[in-house]
């Protein structure tokens, strides 16, 4: 099992109405009816699988997801028809057309080999099963080159300069392919949202809570808050506060498919 960061539901929460946009236009994309087994692969703390609920009142839901505390914090939202439970997605298999719909928002995008895992995905499906992906494709963005120039720098490099790397990323055409190789039909296409995120340094406190992370929790405490007040520093130049708040451009990736029958 891969070890992953300590995922803190708290700092995640920030921006939650933010973050979750994202996972409507997902999920408003999947036309599937008579659904009885869904799936959330990668469900952090819960609350956006708990909409899930509404959208198919007659479905069984389980999210999984290999963070302990996002898992604890889930359990809020756990019901009759709602469970969660940490697992790891290298490992996750579910007997053959079992499930109506898989959903992965913003959790692929941490594993090299996503690719390789889709066959697998697309066999849990049941004919006419849907799975419905997102992942953030900003590896280029100012918020993530800063973060590698400076975790490559002493005194971090030691032990920040490897935590700062991110995979590769499919784009909408690599889904396309990889999907329709396993008999699916496709929808894959690109947004980039221009948040406007209120608070002082708002974007710090933004990848605080997902793509810095692993990076801070590698760094001895002293270390930590020096990375951080220079990070913080450097984000604040990238990403100028304004009188409305500040712009944070942030493109995501998404493919939802239909499994044929």
């Amino acid at each position: 099992m891969r070890t992953s960061p300590v995922w803190s539901p708290t700092q995640y929460g920030k921006f939650g109405d933010k973050r979750g946009r994202a996972f409507d236009d997902l999920v408003n994309r999947i036309e599937a009816d008579e659904v009885k087994r869904v799936v959330d692969l990668g469900c952090g703390p819960g609350n956006l699988t708990a909409t899930l609920l509404d959208r198919w009142p007659e479905a069984t839901i389980q999210g999984i997801d290999s963070s302990e505390p996002m898992i604890e914090a889930a359990g809020e939202y756990a019901t009759d028809r709602l469970s969660f439970v940490v697992g790891d997605l290298l490992e996750w298999t579910a007997e053959p057309g079992s499930l109506d719909v898989i959903v992965s928002n913003a959790t692929l995008q941490w594993i090299p080999e996503q690719l390789e895992l889709l066959p697998g995905f697309v066999r849990a499906l049941r004919p006419g099963g849907w799975l419905a992906i997102q992942i953030p494709g900003n590896g280029d963005a100012p918020s993530h080159a800063i973060l590698r120039e400076l975790a490559s720098t002493e005194p971090y490099a030691q032990y920040a300069a490897e935590k700062s790397l991110r995979p590769d990323v499919p784009g909408p055409a690599e889904y396309i392919e990889a999907l329709t190789a396993e008999g699916c039909v496709v929808d894959a296409w690109e947004t980039t949202y221009n948040h406007i995120l209120p608070g002082e340094n708002a974007v710090l406190e933004w990848v605080k809570g997902t793509g810095a992370r692993p990076v801070l929790q590698s760094l001895p405490d002293d270390l930590r808050t020096e990375f951080e007040a220079e990070y913080g520093a450097r984000l604040a130049a990238a990403y100028p506060q304004r009188s409305f708040g500040t712009v944070l451009p942030f493109r995501r990736i998404f493919a939802v498919a239909q499994k044929e029958g």
